[in-house]
């Protein structure tokens, strides 16, 4: 698989972490430890950069009220430099709630990568809302 390939499936596997509740091995095929987030446009939360295993705690808890999830990212733009790369992407994530409610997320991603002696892995997470409906179902930060 080339590089521009191999960058775009691991975006989909990033989705598949929390839409298929996979958070045992799959956060370590697709980021860094330690690894950079920006969800500061969802959550009043500033940058973080936080130890792997803490961040897929974090996502394990802040997913656990959905009953389902999904994420569909598309529109990639890749650029390679080297060991270094970034994604930019179109995102829209839906979350549905046991009452059947949703709350919906939709925006782009703007993610940095590094390619290590497995693979590519995400280093940085940024994401921008540029619209969402029902926010109040969003997890609250801590």
């Amino acid at each position: 698989m080339d590089d521009h390939a191999a960058l775009i499936e691991l975006l989909g596997r990033y989705a598949d972490v929390a839409d298929l509740k996979q958070f045992t091995d799959l956060p370590g095929r697709v980021l860094t430890d330690p690894v950079t987030l920006d969800f500061s446009s969802v959550v009043e939360v500033p940058p973080m950069t936080l130890p792997l295993p803490q961040y897929v705690e974090i996502l394990r808890g802040s997913f656990a009220p959905f009953t389902a999830t999904h994420h569909a990212i598309t529109g990639h733009v890749v650029e390679i430099d080297g060991d270094r790369a970034t994604v930019h992407a179109h995102v829209r994530a839906e979350h549905w709630t046991p009452s059947g409610d949703r709350w919906l997320v939709v925006g782009f991603y703007d993610n940095e990568a590094v390619r290590t002696p497995r693979g590519w892995r995400l280093s940085r997470v940024k994401l921008t809302v540029a619209h969402q409906e029902n926010q109040h179902l969003a997890p609250q930060a801590g």
